[in-house]
């Protein structure tokens, strides 16, 4: 998000701020009256939840397709789904599925693999994929299910080790986004984000930050 806001401002000149939480938190603070134009999001329930709710201008979208990836900090460690059950991960970082979409798609592949009851007691949970990439960087977990896009961003490229997850085990991560009703020219300056988005430059930054985009 951080490099599609950057190329949107070169290209139009309206600068941006990034506020950085879970879709459900963000979602209850719009309802509550943040003053936000834009909510993307990594699960389209929020944005829709938004609309329901007659804060937007316009329907959602989907504008990418997220991949969850076991990844770890440990170079000693190969991530796999088998590895999880071994005596050595004694903790395994997971997002709360209630709040975070990323989270949601790991419960799908645990409950997939027959996991979530034999590994419950490992389980360390962060209210956002930050927080759980936090516990994987810091190695307060052994490994932990995160975004491609987490492990191929330029702060964490080349650190640690990871392996994707098979998609057809876990429902789509469907990113949706939508622009949140404010004043005239906040509406102007956020349709205008909404159009960037799904233009050929933005979807190419993307599918190389891990999102699948032709779906």
């Amino acid at each position: 998000m951080e490099f599609l806001i950057t190329d949107f401002t070169k290209k139009t000149n309206i600068k941006c701020q990034l506020v950085v939480s879970s879709s459900g938190k963000l979602t209850a603070q719009i309802k509550a009256g943040a003053p936000y134009h834009i909510l993307a999001s990594a699960n389209m329930k929020y944005p829709e939840e938004i609309y329901d709710s007659g804060l937007a201008i316009g329907i959602p979208k989907i504008y990418a397709n997220g991949k969850l990836v076991l990844w770890t900090a440990n170079t000693n460690i190969t991530p796999s789904i088998a590895l999880l059950k071994k005596d050595n991960i004694k903790h395994i970082a997971i997002a709360n599925s209630k709040t975070a979409p990323y989270g949601a798609a790991t419960k799908d592949v645990l409950e997939h693999y027959n996991l979530n009851e034999i590994l419950k007691h490992k389980f360390v949970i962060g209210e956002s994929i930050s927080q759980t990439n936090q516990f994987v960087h810091s190695q307060a977990a052994e490994i932990g299910f995160t975004a491609m896009s987490t492990i191929l961003s330029e702060k964490l490229e080349n650190k640690g080790k990871w392996a994707a997850i098979d998609s057809t085990t876990y429902s789509p991560i469907k990113q949706g986004i939508v622009v949140i009703k404010q004043d005239l020219e906040s509406n102007r300056k956020a349709k205008e984000f909404y159009a960037y988005i799904s233009s050929k430059e933005a979807q190419l930054l993307l599918t190389k930050f891990g999102y699948s985009t032709h779906e």
